[in-house]
Formats: C-alpha cells, sequence, structure tokens
C-alpha cells in the first residue's frame, strides 16, 4: 500500500507544469548581426592587389526596458591584416523614447552628421562608404582618430516634429555633444564636440537636410615636412597638437522610396589633419542611384565621388563606379562593382578597381 500510494505521488508531481515567468526586458531581447565576404582587386601601379577579405562580423542585442530601447554591438574585422583581427565595441547606448518629439541618447553611437554616417554597412549598398565620409565623417579620419565607424561617446537630443494629415512628421532635428575622439576613447583634451543636424520632408521618401560640426581632436599625433640646408633634402618631422580644430558642415540630400535610392552630400573640413602638409582644408562630394531591375531581387547601382585632402584638385581623388546588387533572399545578398579611379596624388593617376562581396544576415 505504501509503495502504491508513493508511486500515485510521484506521478502526480511528475504530471505538474511548472512555468517560469520571464521578466519582460528580457523578453524584448532581440539577437542578431551578419557577415561580409569580400574579393577585391586593383591595378593601381606599385600597389597591385587580388585578394580575398573578411570584411566584418557584427554581433548586436537589442532591447527595451519601460521606455528605453537599448543596443550592444561588438564587430570584428580584419583591418589589421591577415592573422590580426580587431575585435571591438562599436555601441553601447540607451534612448529614451517616450516622445517622439523630444528623445535622448546616452552611450556610444554613430554621430549626428551627415546621412550616409548611419546607414548600416550591410544596408549601404557599396564596397565602403564614400571617400568623403570615410576621411570626415569619423571613419578613418583625416584627424588620424582610428576607425571608429563614424561614432563616439557623448548625449545626444533628437526628435520629430509637425506631422502632417497623414501623420507623417516633416521636420527633424538632432544635437550631440561627444568626446570628440571616437569609439572606446576618454577625452583627450577635455574639450567636446558639438554636432547638430536639421532635415525637412516635404514629400514621402525625400529628405534635405544640413549638418555643423565643432569640436577637437585631442594628442593628435602629425607630421609635417621641411627643406633642411644641411642635408639638402625635404625632411619630416613628428610632433603632437594638444588640441585640433575640427570645424565641418555637410549638405545632404536623399530620396529613399520603393527600392529606389538617390543620395548627394557634399562635406567641407577647416581644421589641421594629421598630415599638416595637406594644410587645415579639404572637402568632397558624392552622388549615386541604386534603382530595381527585379523588383526585391537585383538593383543596378551607380556612385560618382571625389575627395579632396588639401580642398585642391592636385590631390583628387575621384571614383566612377558601376555594379549590381543580387538578392537571393532577404537575408542573403551578392554585390558586384566596378570603378575606375583617377587619383592625382598619384604619378599614374588612373587605375581599375573591382570588388566583389557576399553577405548575409542572421
Amino acid at each position: 500500500m505504501t509503495l502504491a500510494l508513493m508511486a500515485i505521488a510521484l506521478t502526480a508531481n511528475a504530471q505538474e507544469k511548472k512555468t517560469v515567468e520571464v521578466p519582460q526586458w528580457v523578453s524584448n531581447m532581440k539577437v542578431s548581426g551578419y557577415g561580409m565576404l569580400q574579393y577585391q582587386a586593383q591595378d593601381q601601379e606599385g600597389a597591385e592587389t587580388n585578394t580575398f577579405n573578411l570584411r566584418l562580423l557584427r554581433f548586436m542585442v537589442d532591447g527595451k526596458i519601460g521606455d528605453f530601447d537599448w543596443r550592444a554591438q561588438i564587430q570584428g574585422t580584419n583591418v589589421k591584416g591577415p592573422g590580426e583581427p580587431t575585435v571591438q565595441l562599436v555601441d553601447l547606448y540607451a534612448e529614451w523614447v517616450k516622445y517622439k518629439e523630444f528623445r535622448v541618447k546616452a552611450g556610444q553611437f554613430k554621430r549626428a552628421f551627415t546621412f550616409e554616417n548611419p546607414t548600416n554597412p550591410i544596408t549601404q549598398g557599396w564596397y565602403s562608404y564614400a571617400n568623403v565620409i570615410n576621411a570626415l565623417s569619423g571613419f578613418g579620419d583625416r584627424t588620424g582618430e582610428k576607425s571608429s565607424g563614424g561614432r563616439d561617446i557623448g548625449i545626444q537630443i533628437q526628435g520629430d516634429l509637425f506631422p502632417n494629415a497623414n501623420g507623417r512628421r516633416l521636420l527633424h532635428y538632432q544635437v550631440g555633444v561627444y568626446n570628440g575622439e571616437g569609439i572606446n576613447s576618454k577625452d583627450a583634451d577635455n574639450k567636446k564636440d558639438i554636432i547638430g543636424g536639421l532635415w525637412v520632408m516635404p514629400i514621402d521618401g525625400l529628405r534635405i537636410g544640413a549638418f555643423g560640426w565643432t569640436g577637437t581632436k585631442g594628442a593628435m599625433a602629425t607630421t609635417y615636412s621641411f627643406y633642411n640646408p644641411e642635408t639638402e633634402s625635404i625632411e619630416k618631422v613628428s610632433t603632437t597638437i594638444k588640441s585640433a580644430r575640427k570645424n565641418r558642415y555637410a549638405l545632404s540630400a536623399e530620396y529613399d522610396k520603393n527600392e529606389y535610392t538617390f543620395r548627394a552630400e557634399y562635406l567641407h573640413n577647416q581644421g589641421y589633419g594629421s598630415n599638416l602638409d595637406l594644410g587645415d582644408k579639404a572637402d568632397g562630394w558624392y552622388a549615386f542611384g541604386i534603382v530595381p531591375v527585379i523588383k526585391s531581387k537585383l538593383h543596378a547601382k551607380a556612385r560618382y565621388q571625389c575627395y579632396r585632402s588639401n580642398k585642391e584638385w592636385n590631390k583628387a581623388k575621384t571614383m566612377y563606379e558601376i555594379g549590381a546588387n543580387y538578392y537571393f533572399s532577404k537575408k542573403l545578398q551578392l554585390n558586384f562593382e566596378y570603378a575606375r579611379v583617377n587619383d592625382r596624388s598619384l604619378a599614374k593617376h588612373n587605375y581599375n578597381f573591382a570588388d566583389l562581396e557576399l553577405d548575409f544576415r542572421f
């Protein structure tokens, strides 16, 4: 009898369903990421390449706690070369999003500068951001700042105002205060960068805006050349500028709707970079179009871009690019482009460049 009662008790206990409550903030978490595999070739004289490359791998976690959205993102790249990968934290921020008219973001995130900077590499559509974006928007910056993917540490306010009859907002603003040193870096001179942007959206898909940036790069390592009469030769000297001034602006326009994307931007810089021989000015521009040939399957693209590292034509690098993006599915795509390059800083100005990428999401 005792054994029978014990058997009944154990059976009843096993049949009990245990419920474990998962906190809402855990339920709101989403894990995602993507990888970008690359092949590149160019016939630049003295710098020929023909190589496969791991462009980058990213893991991100997005979540929501009450009125706050948050993100943590880690990136792995091969930027130092084969066998020397770089793994770093690229995003870590929280944003109060209760009101569309006024949101506050704090942490490490994209700078509030240009339309192209905030775009994701896998959706940006090209082998790389435009050269002027890379040089003047905090990627491989002109100041010698380490590659920061257009990010910095700081706090930003932004919002969308004036909804029309359909609820679509007509004006966006954003202003941020940052260390000015790029990702994962404290302020080196205790002076902050201030960046702001404003754009209007008069019709669905179109936005026209302007951006401004003022600040400094602390402890900027620099070089400059001088003629040494004793050796009768040009010599280079290395030095450090405690606070290198950055004054920049951008003018931007974009139309993005129904898989048609057109964007053009002009950027201007005043302030010395890590190579003092280039002077204190630089500028550049780009314009591109991406259009569907087969909807959701095949896109054709063309881009024209120019970057002048000293705001003179003798240092201008111009690229004329064409290509296509093919989508096997929403999570797998193949991108190709060819470019004819004219780099006036080289003895032989013209060369050819090609890029092929296989990108996937998870």
